[in-house]
Protein backbone atom coordinates (compact mmCIF):
# COMPACT_ATOMS: atom_id res chain seq x y z
CA UNK A 1 0.00 0.00 0.00
CA UNK A 2 1.53 3.64 -1.08
CA UNK A 3 1.86 5.87 1.68
CA UNK A 4 -0.47 8.82 1.61
CA UNK A 5 0.81 12.33 0.47
CA UNK A 6 1.92 14.36 3.18
CA UNK A 7 -1.15 17.12 3.74
CA UNK A 8 0.17 20.73 2.26
CA UNK A 9 -1.65 23.92 3.68
CA UNK A 10 -3.07 26.33 0.84
CA UNK A 11 -4.65 29.84 0.62
CA UNK A 12 -6.37 30.27 -2.39
CA UNK A 13 -6.34 33.34 -4.02
CA UNK A 14 -8.98 35.93 -4.06
CA UNK A 15 -9.90 36.99 -7.03
CA UNK A 16 -9.57 41.12 -7.38
CA UNK A 17 -11.09 41.53 -10.80
CA UNK A 18 -12.79 39.44 -12.91
CA UNK A 19 -11.05 36.03 -14.21
CA UNK A 20 -10.48 36.22 -17.96
CA UNK A 21 -8.85 32.80 -19.24
CA UNK A 22 -7.93 30.04 -21.22
CA UNK A 23 -7.00 26.73 -19.40
CA UNK A 24 -5.08 23.62 -20.61
CA UNK A 25 -6.60 20.67 -18.31
CA UNK A 26 -5.41 17.28 -17.70
CA UNK A 27 -7.28 14.78 -19.71
CA UNK A 28 -10.61 12.61 -18.67
CA UNK A 29 -9.62 10.40 -15.59
CA UNK A 30 -12.73 8.70 -16.67
CA UNK A 31 -11.25 8.23 -20.38
CA UNK A 32 -7.95 7.09 -19.54
CA UNK A 33 -9.04 4.70 -16.84
CA UNK A 34 -11.55 2.87 -19.70
CA UNK A 35 -8.58 3.20 -22.33
CA UNK A 36 -6.16 1.29 -19.94
CA UNK A 37 -8.34 -1.86 -19.27
CA UNK A 38 -9.55 -2.06 -22.61
CA UNK A 39 -5.88 -1.64 -23.98
CA UNK A 40 -5.05 -4.40 -21.73
CA UNK A 41 -7.53 -7.18 -23.15
CA UNK A 42 -7.26 -6.08 -26.71
CA UNK A 43 -5.36 -7.23 -29.53
CA UNK A 44 -2.38 -5.23 -30.40
CA UNK A 45 -1.34 -1.91 -28.74
CA UNK A 46 -3.12 0.72 -27.94
CA UNK A 47 -1.89 4.42 -27.33
CA UNK A 48 -3.63 7.06 -24.78
CA UNK A 49 -3.06 10.73 -26.16
CA UNK A 50 -3.14 13.63 -23.51
CA UNK A 51 -3.94 10.98 -21.09
CA UNK A 52 -4.15 11.95 -17.09
CA UNK A 53 -1.11 12.14 -15.25
CA UNK A 54 -2.31 11.64 -11.64
CA UNK A 55 -2.15 9.37 -8.73
CA UNK A 56 -5.86 6.94 -9.98
CA UNK A 57 -4.62 6.74 -13.22
CA UNK A 58 -0.83 6.08 -12.47
CA UNK A 59 -1.62 2.85 -10.09
CA UNK A 60 -3.87 1.84 -12.84
CA UNK A 61 -0.85 1.36 -14.96
CA UNK A 62 0.86 -0.13 -11.93
CA UNK A 63 -1.62 -2.62 -11.51
CA UNK A 64 -2.00 -3.78 -15.15
CA UNK A 65 2.15 -3.70 -15.02
CA UNK A 66 1.96 -5.98 -12.02
CA UNK A 67 -0.05 -8.42 -13.53
CA UNK A 68 2.65 -8.95 -16.14
CA UNK A 69 1.68 -6.42 -18.93
CA UNK A 70 3.70 -3.30 -20.84
CA UNK A 71 2.62 0.17 -19.83
CA UNK A 72 4.81 2.64 -21.27
CA UNK A 73 4.07 6.10 -19.42
CA UNK A 74 7.21 7.55 -20.44
CA UNK A 75 5.60 10.21 -22.14
CA UNK A 76 3.22 12.47 -20.84
CA UNK A 77 1.43 12.73 -23.75
CA UNK A 78 1.14 9.54 -24.75
CA UNK A 79 0.91 6.25 -23.28
CA UNK A 80 1.09 2.78 -24.83
CA UNK A 81 -0.68 -0.43 -23.61
CA UNK A 82 0.87 -3.83 -24.98
CA UNK A 83 -1.45 -6.49 -24.31
CA UNK A 84 -0.12 -9.69 -23.04
CA UNK A 85 -0.90 -13.01 -20.61
CA UNK A 86 -1.77 -11.65 -17.55
CA UNK A 87 -0.95 -13.36 -14.55
CA UNK A 88 -0.50 -13.63 -11.20
CA UNK A 89 0.62 -13.60 -7.85
CA UNK A 90 0.53 -9.68 -8.17
CA UNK A 91 -0.73 -7.02 -5.82
CA UNK A 92 -2.62 -4.27 -6.77
CA UNK A 93 -2.24 -1.13 -4.80
CA UNK A 94 -5.43 1.00 -5.42
CA UNK A 95 -4.48 4.13 -3.54
CA UNK A 96 -8.24 5.95 -3.62
CA UNK A 97 -9.26 5.40 -6.48
CA UNK A 98 -12.77 3.93 -6.91
CA UNK A 99 -11.88 3.56 -10.70
CA UNK A 100 -8.61 0.82 -9.77
CA UNK A 101 -10.79 -1.38 -7.11
CA UNK A 102 -14.27 -1.39 -9.56
CA UNK A 103 -12.39 -1.99 -13.02
CA UNK A 104 -9.44 -4.31 -11.86
CA UNK A 105 -10.80 -7.30 -10.38
CA UNK A 106 -12.54 -8.25 -13.32
CA UNK A 107 -9.39 -7.95 -15.19
CA UNK A 108 -7.65 -9.88 -12.59
CA UNK A 109 -10.17 -12.93 -12.93
CA UNK A 110 -8.73 -13.56 -16.70
CA UNK A 111 -5.28 -13.81 -15.24
CA UNK A 112 -3.33 -16.86 -13.91
CA UNK A 113 -2.89 -17.13 -10.65
CA UNK A 114 -3.30 -14.80 -7.59
CA UNK A 115 -4.33 -11.28 -7.30
CA UNK A 116 -4.76 -8.84 -4.13
CA UNK A 117 -6.08 -5.48 -4.28
CA UNK A 118 -5.54 -3.17 -0.97
CA UNK A 119 -5.05 0.93 -0.85
CA UNK A 120 -5.68 3.99 1.37
CA UNK A 121 -7.55 2.97 4.86
CA UNK A 122 -10.57 5.56 3.18
CA UNK A 123 -11.16 3.37 0.20
CA UNK A 124 -11.70 0.03 2.39
CA UNK A 125 -15.07 2.05 3.17
CA UNK A 126 -16.35 2.58 -0.46
CA UNK A 127 -18.75 0.10 -1.76
CA UNK A 128 -17.63 -3.05 -3.21
CA UNK A 129 -19.36 -5.91 -2.31
CA UNK A 130 -22.07 -6.15 -5.05
CA UNK A 131 -19.43 -6.51 -7.57
CA UNK A 132 -17.48 -8.97 -5.55
CA UNK A 133 -20.76 -10.89 -5.43
CA UNK A 134 -21.23 -10.26 -9.21
CA UNK A 135 -17.87 -11.64 -10.08
CA UNK A 136 -18.46 -14.64 -8.22
CA UNK A 137 -21.67 -15.86 -9.76
CA UNK A 138 -20.14 -15.26 -13.09
CA UNK A 139 -17.41 -18.02 -12.17
CA UNK A 140 -14.33 -15.55 -10.30
CA UNK A 141 -12.97 -17.27 -6.98
CA UNK A 142 -12.59 -13.87 -4.56
CA UNK A 143 -11.49 -14.07 -1.27
CA UNK A 144 -12.59 -11.37 1.17
CA UNK A 145 -12.82 -10.22 5.04
CA UNK A 146 -16.04 -10.44 5.83
CA UNK A 147 -17.08 -7.28 4.83
CA UNK A 148 -16.75 -8.41 1.14
CA UNK A 149 -14.63 -5.35 1.15
CA UNK A 150 -10.84 -4.57 0.42
CA UNK A 151 -8.49 -6.39 1.36
CA UNK A 152 -9.29 -9.04 -1.15
CA UNK A 153 -7.65 -11.81 -4.13
CA UNK A 154 -9.07 -12.61 -6.70
CA UNK A 155 -8.00 -15.99 -7.44
CA UNK A 156 -7.49 -15.97 -11.50
CA UNK A 157 -7.10 -19.05 -13.72
CA UNK A 158 -6.70 -17.46 -16.83
CA UNK A 159 -10.46 -17.67 -17.92
CA UNK A 160 -14.20 -16.24 -16.74
CA UNK A 161 -16.98 -17.85 -17.07
CA UNK A 162 -18.92 -15.29 -17.89
CA UNK A 163 -22.91 -15.82 -18.16
CA UNK A 164 -26.26 -13.04 -17.09
CA UNK A 165 -25.36 -11.73 -13.44
CA UNK A 166 -28.06 -8.99 -11.16
CA UNK A 167 -26.91 -6.35 -9.75
CA UNK A 168 -27.66 -3.56 -7.54
CA UNK A 169 -25.55 -0.42 -8.57
CA UNK A 170 -26.91 2.18 -6.91
CA UNK A 171 -23.90 3.08 -4.65
CA UNK A 172 -21.72 3.66 -8.03
CA UNK A 173 -22.02 3.28 -11.66
CA UNK A 174 -18.63 1.64 -12.22
CA UNK A 175 -19.91 -1.49 -10.52
CA UNK A 176 -21.43 -1.93 -13.88
CA UNK A 177 -18.53 -0.41 -15.95
CA UNK A 178 -16.02 -2.77 -14.34
CA UNK A 179 -17.93 -5.78 -15.65
CA UNK A 180 -18.47 -4.57 -19.03
CA UNK A 181 -14.97 -3.52 -19.61
CA UNK A 182 -13.41 -7.02 -19.06
CA UNK A 183 -16.81 -9.02 -20.40
CA UNK A 184 -15.76 -9.23 -24.44
CA UNK A 185 -12.74 -11.74 -22.42
CA UNK A 186 -15.21 -14.01 -20.83
CA UNK A 187 -16.27 -17.30 -22.24
CA UNK A 188 -20.05 -16.43 -22.35
CA UNK A 189 -19.44 -12.42 -22.28
CA UNK A 190 -22.21 -11.09 -20.13
CA UNK A 191 -25.43 -10.21 -19.27
CA UNK A 192 -25.69 -7.32 -16.46
CA UNK A 193 -29.11 -6.41 -15.03
CA UNK A 194 -29.02 -3.46 -12.48
CA UNK A 195 -32.23 -3.92 -9.80
CA UNK A 196 -32.71 -1.19 -7.12
CA UNK A 197 -32.49 2.23 -7.17
CA UNK A 198 -31.65 4.42 -10.08
CA UNK A 199 -28.38 4.05 -10.93
CA UNK A 200 -25.95 7.08 -10.74
CA UNK A 201 -23.89 9.00 -13.06
CA UNK A 202 -25.26 7.49 -16.04
CA UNK A 203 -23.44 9.08 -18.55
CA UNK A 204 -20.22 7.31 -17.02
CA UNK A 205 -21.61 3.75 -17.97
CA UNK A 206 -22.63 5.79 -21.57
CA UNK A 207 -19.05 6.36 -21.68
CA UNK A 208 -17.99 2.88 -21.10
CA UNK A 209 -20.77 1.80 -23.69
CA UNK A 210 -19.06 3.99 -26.09
CA UNK A 211 -15.50 3.18 -25.64
CA UNK A 212 -16.88 -0.78 -25.67
CA UNK A 213 -18.16 0.08 -29.28
CA UNK A 214 -15.13 1.79 -30.73
CA UNK A 215 -12.70 -1.27 -29.95
CA UNK A 216 -14.71 -3.77 -31.39
CA UNK A 217 -17.17 -4.88 -28.74
CA UNK A 218 -20.33 -6.40 -29.37
CA UNK A 219 -23.05 -4.83 -27.09
CA UNK A 220 -26.65 -4.16 -26.58
CA UNK A 221 -27.63 -1.19 -23.74
CA UNK A 222 -31.38 -0.85 -25.89
CA UNK A 223 -33.02 -2.11 -23.15
CA UNK A 224 -33.20 0.24 -19.28
CA UNK A 225 -30.67 -1.01 -16.71
CA UNK A 226 -29.61 -4.23 -19.60
CA UNK A 227 -26.27 -4.20 -20.88
CA UNK A 228 -25.55 -7.40 -22.94
CA UNK A 229 -21.67 -7.66 -23.83
CA UNK A 230 -20.96 -10.54 -26.42
CA UNK A 231 -17.88 -12.56 -26.01
CA UNK A 232 -14.92 -11.57 -29.04
CA UNK A 233 -11.59 -10.09 -29.19
CA UNK A 234 -11.47 -5.73 -29.40
CA UNK A 235 -9.03 -3.96 -31.41
CA UNK A 236 -5.65 -2.11 -29.96
CA UNK A 237 -6.35 1.45 -31.22
CA UNK A 238 -5.59 4.87 -30.29
CA UNK A 239 -7.70 6.75 -28.00
CA UNK A 240 -7.20 10.90 -28.24
CA UNK A 241 -8.37 11.70 -24.36
CA UNK A 242 -10.74 14.52 -23.72
CA UNK A 243 -9.90 17.31 -21.35
CA UNK A 244 -12.27 16.07 -18.11
CA UNK A 245 -15.58 18.01 -17.38
CA UNK A 246 -15.74 16.96 -13.61
CA UNK A 247 -12.37 18.94 -13.31
CA UNK A 248 -12.89 21.81 -15.21
CA UNK A 249 -16.05 22.48 -12.90
CA UNK A 250 -13.68 24.70 -10.45
CA UNK A 251 -12.46 26.96 -13.56
CA UNK A 252 -16.07 27.23 -14.86
CA UNK A 253 -17.38 28.76 -11.40
CA UNK A 254 -14.62 30.69 -11.35
CA UNK A 255 -15.89 32.23 -14.19
CA UNK A 256 -19.53 32.60 -12.30
CA UNK A 257 -18.70 33.90 -9.35
CA UNK A 258 -16.16 36.73 -10.56
CA UNK A 259 -18.05 37.78 -13.40
CA UNK A 260 -15.03 36.16 -15.86
CA UNK A 261 -14.64 34.22 -18.93
CA UNK A 262 -12.84 30.84 -18.87
CA UNK A 263 -12.27 28.81 -21.84
CA UNK A 264 -11.54 25.24 -21.38
CA UNK A 265 -9.03 24.47 -24.61
CA UNK A 266 -9.18 21.54 -26.77
CA UNK A 267 -12.92 20.78 -25.94
CA UNK A 268 -14.20 18.26 -28.60
CA UNK A 269 -17.27 19.10 -31.06
CA UNK A 270 -18.64 15.44 -29.45
CA UNK A 271 -17.83 14.14 -26.13
CA UNK A 272 -18.89 11.21 -23.78
CA UNK A 273 -19.09 12.98 -21.11
CA UNK A 274 -22.46 15.07 -19.69
CA UNK A 275 -21.79 18.78 -21.47
CA UNK A 276 -25.26 19.38 -22.05
CA UNK A 277 -25.86 18.74 -17.98
CA UNK A 278 -23.25 21.32 -17.40
CA UNK A 279 -24.57 23.69 -19.96
CA UNK A 280 -28.15 23.44 -18.02
CA UNK A 281 -26.89 23.51 -14.89
CA UNK A 282 -24.58 26.66 -15.20
CA UNK A 283 -27.25 28.25 -16.97
CA UNK A 284 -29.66 28.17 -14.60
CA UNK A 285 -27.41 29.50 -11.86
CA UNK A 286 -26.48 32.42 -14.40
CA UNK A 287 -23.56 31.53 -16.51
CA UNK A 288 -23.41 31.04 -20.54
CA UNK A 289 -21.99 28.09 -21.55
CA UNK A 290 -20.46 28.05 -25.41
CA UNK A 291 -18.54 25.63 -27.62
CA UNK A 292 -16.31 27.54 -30.51
CA UNK A 293 -13.53 26.88 -32.20
CA UNK A 294 -10.83 27.01 -29.50
CA UNK A 295 -13.08 25.32 -27.01
CA UNK A 296 -15.76 25.46 -24.30
CA UNK A 297 -16.32 28.62 -22.71
CA UNK A 298 -18.18 29.66 -19.32
CA UNK A 299 -19.34 33.34 -18.74
CA UNK A 300 -20.40 34.77 -16.29
CA UNK A 301 -22.11 38.05 -14.36
CA UNK A 302 -20.62 38.06 -11.13
CA UNK A 303 -24.62 37.37 -9.67
CA UNK A 304 -24.92 33.60 -9.07
CA UNK A 305 -28.31 32.00 -8.94
CA UNK A 306 -29.48 29.63 -6.81
CA UNK A 307 -30.19 26.35 -8.08
CA UNK A 308 -32.67 23.80 -7.73
CA UNK A 309 -31.72 20.43 -9.53
CA UNK A 310 -31.35 16.40 -9.46
CA UNK A 311 -27.96 15.91 -9.76
CA UNK A 312 -27.92 12.02 -10.24
CA UNK A 313 -26.13 11.93 -13.41
CA UNK A 314 -23.64 14.34 -12.30
CA UNK A 315 -22.93 13.93 -8.72
CA UNK A 316 -18.76 14.71 -9.17
CA UNK A 317 -19.95 17.92 -9.61
CA UNK A 318 -21.87 18.40 -6.33
CA UNK A 319 -19.07 19.76 -4.20
CA UNK A 320 -18.22 23.26 -6.55
CA UNK A 321 -22.31 23.79 -7.64
CA UNK A 322 -22.54 23.70 -3.36
CA UNK A 323 -20.10 25.91 -3.50
CA UNK A 324 -21.93 28.09 -5.66
CA UNK A 325 -24.69 27.79 -3.95
CA UNK A 326 -23.30 29.14 -0.88
CA UNK A 327 -22.55 32.83 -2.54
CA UNK A 328 -25.72 32.74 -4.46
CA UNK A 329 -28.28 35.24 -4.34
CA UNK A 330 -31.07 32.57 -3.00
CA UNK A 331 -31.12 29.40 -1.41
CA UNK A 332 -30.73 25.84 -3.15
CA UNK A 333 -32.23 22.84 -3.72
CA UNK A 334 -29.26 19.90 -4.32
CA UNK A 335 -30.69 16.22 -4.59
CA UNK A 336 -30.16 12.74 -6.50
CA UNK A 337 -26.54 12.20 -5.03
CA UNK A 338 -27.09 10.37 -1.99
CA UNK A 339 -24.41 7.94 -3.44
CA UNK A 340 -21.73 10.46 -3.26
CA UNK A 341 -21.79 9.52 0.84
CA UNK A 342 -19.75 6.65 -0.73
CA UNK A 343 -16.86 8.57 -2.21
CA UNK A 344 -13.37 9.73 -1.03
CA UNK A 345 -15.82 11.10 2.25
CA UNK A 346 -19.43 11.46 2.80
CA UNK A 347 -19.30 14.54 0.70
CA UNK A 348 -23.17 15.82 1.79
CA UNK A 349 -21.83 15.66 5.87
CA UNK A 350 -18.66 17.02 4.58
CA UNK A 351 -19.65 19.79 2.28
CA UNK A 352 -22.55 20.55 5.23
CA UNK A 353 -19.91 21.11 8.01
CA UNK A 354 -17.26 23.17 5.83
CA UNK A 355 -19.79 25.62 4.55
CA UNK A 356 -21.98 25.71 7.82
CA UNK A 357 -18.53 26.50 9.64
CA UNK A 358 -18.26 29.61 7.13
CA UNK A 359 -21.46 30.96 7.86
CA UNK A 360 -23.73 29.23 4.80
CA UNK A 361 -26.69 27.64 5.96
CA UNK A 362 -26.85 24.33 4.78
CA UNK A 363 -29.14 20.94 5.46
CA UNK A 364 -27.78 17.83 5.07
CA UNK A 365 -30.55 15.91 3.50
CA UNK A 366 -31.17 12.24 3.30
CA UNK A 367 -29.82 12.58 -0.59
CA UNK A 368 -28.75 15.55 -1.21
CA UNK A 369 -28.18 19.51 0.71
CA UNK A 370 -30.25 22.58 0.97
CA UNK A 371 -28.55 25.98 0.73
CA UNK A 372 -29.54 29.09 1.79
CA UNK A 373 -26.76 32.09 1.68
CA UNK A 374 -25.65 34.07 4.37
CA UNK A 375 -22.43 36.40 4.50
CA UNK A 376 -19.28 34.28 4.64
CA UNK A 377 -15.80 34.66 6.67
CA UNK A 378 -13.00 33.28 6.39
CA UNK A 379 -11.81 30.49 8.28
CA UNK A 380 -10.31 27.06 7.47
CA UNK A 381 -12.12 24.62 5.02
CA UNK A 382 -11.15 20.92 5.46
CA UNK A 383 -10.37 19.00 2.22
CA UNK A 384 -10.90 14.99 4.09
CA UNK A 385 -8.24 14.03 1.87
CA UNK A 386 -10.85 14.55 -1.13
CA UNK A 387 -9.74 16.59 -4.44
CA UNK A 388 -13.42 17.67 -4.84
CA UNK A 389 -13.91 19.21 -1.49
CA UNK A 390 -10.40 21.10 -2.14
CA UNK A 391 -11.95 22.85 -5.50
CA UNK A 392 -14.95 23.51 -3.94
CA UNK A 393 -12.89 25.53 -1.06
CA UNK A 394 -11.45 27.07 -3.74
CA UNK A 395 -14.21 28.73 -5.39
CA UNK A 396 -15.09 29.87 -2.31
CA UNK A 397 -12.22 31.47 -1.44
CA UNK A 398 -12.67 33.27 -4.77
CA UNK A 399 -14.82 36.06 -3.05
CA UNK A 400 -14.06 35.32 0.65
CA UNK A 401 -10.56 36.19 1.67
CA UNK A 402 -9.21 34.29 4.58
CA UNK A 403 -9.86 30.64 3.24
CA UNK A 404 -7.51 28.28 3.71
CA UNK A 405 -7.31 25.14 2.71
CA UNK A 406 -6.00 22.47 5.36
CA UNK A 407 -4.74 20.88 2.58
CA UNK A 408 -4.20 20.86 -1.41
CA UNK A 409 -1.69 17.88 -1.75
CA UNK A 410 -5.39 15.38 -2.34
CA UNK A 411 -5.69 17.42 -5.74
CA UNK A 412 -3.18 15.16 -7.00
CA UNK A 413 -5.68 11.93 -7.13
CA UNK A 414 -7.13 13.86 -10.72
CA UNK A 415 -5.21 17.00 -10.88
CA UNK A 416 -1.64 17.52 -9.57
CA UNK A 417 -0.99 21.16 -11.23
CA UNK A 418 -4.11 22.29 -9.76
CA UNK A 419 -2.77 25.10 -6.88
CA UNK A 420 -0.34 26.27 -9.75
CA UNK A 421 -3.49 26.21 -12.26
CA UNK A 422 -5.34 28.14 -10.45
CA UNK A 423 -3.25 30.78 -9.03
CA UNK A 424 -2.07 31.24 -13.18
CA UNK A 425 -5.95 31.26 -13.76
CA UNK A 426 -6.86 34.23 -11.07
CA UNK A 427 -3.53 36.21 -11.33
CA UNK A 428 -3.27 36.03 -14.83
CA UNK A 429 0.58 35.05 -14.71
CA UNK A 430 1.50 31.63 -16.93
Amino acid sequence: MANQTAHVPWTPPTAADPVSATVQLPGSKSMTARALVLGAIGVGPSTLSRPLRARDTVLMAGGLRAMGLSVSTVDDDRWVVRPGTLQGPAHVDVGQAGTVMRFMPAIAGLAQGPVTFDGDPSVRQRPLRPLVDALRTLGVAIDTPSSLSLPLTVRGTGRVAGGEVVIDASASSQLVSGLLLAAPDFDRGVVVRHVGPPLPSAPHVRMTVQMLRAAGAGIDDSAPDIWVVEPGKLSGRGWTIEPDLSGAMPFFAAALVTGGSVTLLGWPRSSAQPVDRLRALLGQMGGEVTLGTEGLTVRGTGVVHGLDADLSEVGEMTPVLAALGAVADSPSSLRGVGHIRGHETDRLAALATELTALGASVTDTADGLEITPRPLRGGVFHTYDDHRMAHAGAVVGLVVPGIELDDVACTSKTMPDFPALWSAMVTGKN
